[in-house]
């Protein structure tokens, strides 16, 4: 398998729910290294590393979410697998 990194921008009511610790709890249970951050506009961030299958399952659990949340929408790009992360952390 081959290790591939994606940037995610989550889009709906996903700050104030634990929306950041849902997608650590998700990354750190699928083995995926990266961060996650609250953004100024409402959004949330994401970079995530991982084996190709296993982006596929952290990208379907982003776009559920917790009980509380309600995710509207997500932006997936390709991100620089180059950059080396040994955890999944959530940035303030």
């Amino acid at each position: 398998m081959t290790l591939i990194a994606r940037h995610f921008r989550v889009t709906g009511r996903v700050q104030g729910v634990g929306y950041r610790y849902f997608v650590l709890c998700v990354a750190r249970e699928l083995g995926v290294v990266g961060w996650v951050r609250n953004l100024p506009d409402g959004s949330v961030e994401a970079w995530a590393k991982g084996l190709s299958n296993v982006m596929e399952t952290f990208r379907r659990e982003l776009s559920f979410g917790p009980y509380n949340a309600q995710v509207e929408g997500i932006e997936v790009t390709e991100a620089d697998a180059s950059l080396h992360y040994d955890e999944f952390r959530i940035l303030r």
